[in-house]
């Protein structure tokens, strides 16, 4: 009996040993909860980046014209590129940092958005925007000049608000603003200019580079930084990035359409993170397959963040 009861007790206390090395999911207990280690995660993430940037290859893969792109994840730096740095004529693109150094001025106290302009018939150019349909003796403020340049791409605007500026100001804003190679050397529509060689330059890092810099606001300051995306999120023209995403996603762009030349720039908000999206093209593919493509790429990036 005595030796029965030994062994019973030798089982027991090896039966006790095992359940307690293999734990307590072994042992009947609630299983373990495992966190995935963060370089795992930030591992899944590179890949899932790779394969974004090979899927958009291949939707471009066919377009015939000169194609350049920034496509960067606003929260982990990620970035695709292509041609970042090639030169593009930026038709309205231009118009961003004319924005920024408008109301770079206004912050100097050099103008007033408060400021009446009156509208002349020699100040009408043709091209995008209605204020070409207003009578000349029209009065309009500089703030609304400012507005319907980017979300209605208004030429004669821009054009309107180069010549209270002046040429010399806004090459020197745009200096400081770090923007090397992009530049005004023409008015909009002006196409004698443009035909003699004269136009205007900017290239997809540098839209990247000031569309970032609004973003983080540090364009000239937080509050000419607030007003610039505030502008760029009223954007009426949405044939581009805007194109096959959900209607009510928030997004400041700016798009710019020449002969010859297509672009959109802009900044996408998703729920899962903010990505910039800046494609320029050039090429005689004609504008309806150009916004098309652009359109593609955005739609394949706004997936990613899906």
């Amino acid at each position: 009996m005595h030796r029965k009861l030994g062994v019973f007790l030798i089982l027991a206390l090896a039966a006790g040993a095992r359940s307690a090395t293999l734990g307590p999911a072994a042992a009947g207990a609630t299983p373990r909860q495992y966190v995935i280690p963060q370089a795992a995660t930030e591992a899944s993430m590179e890949t899932k980046w790779a394969l974004l940037e090979k899927d958009i290859l291949r939707s471009v893969r066919d377009f015939q014209g000169e194609l350049g792109y920034v496509i960067k994840d606003l929260q982990t730096g990620r970035t695709i590129v292509r041609n970042q740095d090639r030169r593009f004529p930026s038709a309205s693109l231009v118009k961003i940092p004319i924005m920024a150094a408008c109301l770079k001025a206004v912050d100097e106290g050099r103008v007033s958005l408060e400021e009446v302009l009156t509208l002349k018939r020699t100040d009408k150019v043709r091209g995008s925007g209605r204020l070409r349909a207003s009578p000349p003796g029209t009065p309009v403020t500089v703030e609304k000049l400012l507005e319907i340049m980017i979300t209605d791409s208004d030429n004669t605007a821009a054009n309107m608000l180069i010549d209270l500026l002046g040429f010399d100001y806004l090459g020197l804003t745009f200096r400081e603003l770090g923007l090397e190679r992009t530049n005004l050397a023409r008015k909009m529509m002006d196409f004698r200019s443009r035909a003699k060689g004269i136009e205007n330059f900017t290239t997809p890092r540098e839209m990247a580079d000031i569309l970032e810099m609004i973003y983080r606001r540090s364009c000239v300051g937080p509050q000419v930084s607030e007003k610039c995306l505030a502008v760029l999120k009223e954007q009426k023209v949405n044939d581009r990035i805007p194109r096959y995403l959900p209607r009510n996603l928030p997004i400041a762009h700016k798009t710019g359409l020449e002969h010859k030349v297509c672009h959109d720039a802009g900044i996408v908000f998703t729920e899962k993170g903010d990505v910039l999206i800046c494609v320029l093209t050039e090429g005689n593919t004609g504008a309806y397959i150009a916004k098309r493509m652009i359109a593609r790429i955005a739609s394949r990036v706004y997936k990613f963040y899906k």
